[in-house]
């Protein structure tokens, strides 16, 4: 108790968009205050309640958000076993008990007395829980399965679920800086590792063959993939096909890949005519994010994956570009993982997350995947997304400095009418608008305008 469950719980299931159902509300709105049931009935009566609502809280279909009593574990097993995902908000002791003093919880009337349940329960909860988190933003991050911690590399055995067999899929630059931390982490469990090229050369047929004729991986298998974007984009497509789908496990190394890339699910190939054509919804088991691995990042690329987070904090509307790395990336991660779970199968609103993204494409296809980057080309992007919402630009020209691309006009335009994502994403009064449709010659004209003469 104290640790902020039903403040907490509310905001997730409003990020999520989900029914929020907080078990001690629920029994004082059938039977009264709960201080009188503890008085006239005993603490065991009001566990049973506790019991009963919970077991039909579980037993709704609807995914839902349920903010439990920290007594839930004391007496009863109640969230073993259950089909649901358990995280424990975890809380020190002294700021619980500043929470909770001077109010009628029947628990909390004694100091002493609390502490001793504090220190018999905590053991329990964390027993009982898939995930700990502090905040909102972690209890999402669990509901993702993303871990995000300084330090996750070197923890990699115990992070990566499962026992079965490992097979490693990074480039030769990440294998050189982070290969062997990562091997010796997963220890005996890896019996296979696969290079691929760097950058967007990676998320081709040829390659993602190549990957289909090597593996050996049983179906109690993983495959992780450690690297940037364009490595968890072709190993997560492997994994989705090969033996018609295997676990993985995202590590990202590079911006892009922590705050965007390797969160959500989406897996993908490119084809000549267009950016990630070919792909499959696959969520990793896990995904497993090291903000220390950004220290080894190059400038360049380092604003490669800026140019995400100034596209996530523009959706968000919060300068998410200024905190210092650990919490951008959390911050970012959060935002992504929310949105993802709100439209896992990108039928609605997991649109907005393309902002930029259409003209960035266009851009990286009329060049052929060769000679604009993908961060340069989603500053560009954003750049058309600000002037066709009538926003500043200002934060997009001061932060990633974007020039404009050197690629063919005609075909830039063809390769934007075949992109998959034709309606545009702009910012409106009350945030985010998607599948918007504008006249050709302004999204023309707004194209033409990141192309040099």
């Amino acid at each position: 108790m104290g640790a902020g469950k039903s403040t907490v719980g509310a905001i997730v299931a409003r990020r999520l968009g989900r029914p929020f159902h907080d078990v001690d509300d629920e029994i004082e709105a059938a039977h009264g205050p709960i201080w009188d049931v503890f008085a006239e009935k005993g603490e065991p009566a009001f566990r049973e309640l506790e019991a009963r609502f919970v077991r039909d809280a579980l037993d709704r279909r609807e995914p839902r958000v349920i903010a439990v009593g920290g007594g839930a574990v004391e007496t009863r097993d109640l969230l073993r076993d259950v089909d649901a995902l358990v995280v424990h908000l975890d809380v020190d002791v002294d700021t619980a008990w500043d929470r909770v003093q001077g109010s009628r919880r029947p628990l909390a009337q004694d100091r002493q007395e609390f502490r001793r349940r504090y220190e018999l329960r905590s053991p329990l909860h964390r027993g009982a829980a898939d995930a700990v988190a502090r905040d909102e933003d972690g209890v999402v991050l669990a509901g993702a399965g993303v871990r995000v911690d300084v330090g996750a590399l070197e923890l990699l055995g115990e992070l990566v679920p499962g026992e079965g067999p490992v097979a490693v899929v990074t480039d030769a630059h990440v294998a050189g800086i982070h290969g062997a931390a990562a091997q010796l982490a997963l220890g005996e469990r890896v019996t296979s590792t696969h290079e691929v090229p760097a950058g967007e050369s990676a998320k081709t047929a040829t390659v993602a063959q190549r990957l289909w004729s090597e593996l050996r991986l049983p179906r109690s298998g993983t495959l992780v993939a450690l690297g940037g974007g364009s490595v968890t984009d072709v190993a997560g497509f492997v994994a989705a096909t090969h033996l018609r789908g295997v676990d993985w496990a995202a590590v990202p190394t590079s911006l892009v890949g922590q705050v965007d890339a390797a969160i959500g699910g989406k897996t993908a190939v490119d084809l000549p005519e267009g950016k990630n054509l070919v792909g499959a919804f696959h969520w990793p088991v896990r995904t497993i994010v090291d903000p220390a691995l950004l220290a080894t990042l190059p400038d360049h690329e380092r604003r490669e994956g800026l140019a995400e987070v100034v596209k996530t904090g523009l959706l968000a509307g919060e300068p998410l570009w200024e905190l210092p790395d650990p919490e951008l990336v959390r911050r970012c991660a959060a935002f992504k993982a929310a949105v993802c779970l709100r439209d896992p199968l990108d039928r609605s609103e997991r649109a907005m997350l393309n902002l930029g993204h259409t003209f960035a494409h266009a851009l990286e296809a009329a060049a052929g995947y060769d000679g604009v980057t993908h961060g340069s080309a989603v500053a560009l992007g954003l750049l058309a997304a600000l002037r066709l919402s009538n926003r500043s630009t200002e934060v997009v020209e001061e932060l990633l400095d974007p020039r404009p691309a050197r690629v063919d006009r005609a075909r830039a335009w063809e390769a934007l009418g075949r992109d998959k994502k034709r309606g545009l994403v702009l910012l409106g009064d009350d945030g985010p608008c998607w599948d918007v449709r504008l006249p050709d010659d302004e999204v023309r004209g707004a194209l033409d305008q990141l192309i040099a003469d």
